[in-house]
């Protein structure tokens, strides 16, 4: 089951999987900030999709890596209404036929970012600490459901994130990779993945993920 905003790129998705793996799909154009719209589209699911064995909530982005005193508030509500409150409703839409089944596996796609913040990177950081204090209390609430809760926190992954986070400016997205090797979606997904593999008595609660080249925030090697 496929969800994003974006159809034309669902759509696309979903044409590549079922070329080369004959995978069947749904998929679901839907902006998780409108919560409305989340509890609507994922609350009246048609057979055989209503049982999610695993839930990836991987939305999120970055917006402006301006100072905080130089900040636009809009970007601070589209960081926290997308990578906070999308989660929440999201995963409270889906939650409950897990827990009557008795199954499931949550799993959120965090950030390095979560753990420690950096300059120009204030509520972006404090919107993924969030979800990792979300992701380990929702583990406790669901503590003997048979639903598993786990995150996956990656650093310098090369993906379109950094274009969005400026606005479309390719060349200042490019000079957040210059110099090394980052993660890919491959890579994330890779993960993610092992994660969702594990035998049911298995939690991978934790995983932080991060290139070679990269040690901490802003602690990278770069070449030349």
């Amino acid at each position: 089951m496929l969800v994003a905003r974006r159809g034309d790129r669902l759509t696309a998705l979903a044409d590549r999987l079922a070329a080369e793996h004959g995978t069947a799909t749904l998929s679901l154009p839907l902006d998780v900030r409108d919560r409305d719209a989340v509890a609507d589209v994922l609350g009246t699911l048609p057979d055989p999709w209503r049982d999610v064995d695993v839930l990836v909530n991987a939305a999120g982005l970055a917006a402006g890596l301006a100072a905080f005193q130089d900040a636009d508030p809009d970007d601070w509500d589209r960081m926290l209404d997308t990578n906070v409150r999308g989660v929440l409703s999201v995963t409270r839409a889906l939650l409950p036929r897990m827990l009557e089944r008795g199954t499931g596996h949550v799993i959120n796609v965090g950030s390095l970012a979560g753990r420690a913040a950096y300059p120009g990177g204030a509520v972006y950081a404090a919107s993924k600490a969030a979800l990792d204090r979300i992701t380990s209390g929702l583990r406790m609430d669901v503590l003997g459901t048979g639903v598993r809760v786990s995150t996956v926190d990656p650093g310098l992954v090369e993906t379109e994130f950094s274009v969005v986070r400026f606005a479309g400016d390719r060349a200042r997205a490019d000079g957040v990779y210059a110099g090394m090797t980052p993660l890919t979606a491959a890579d994330v997904a890779d993960v993610v993945r092992f994660v969702a593999d594990r035998p049911p008595h298995v939690v991978v609660a934790d995983v932080l993920l991060l290139p070679a080249d990269q040690a901490a925030s802003g602690i990278v090697h770069r070449e030349g």
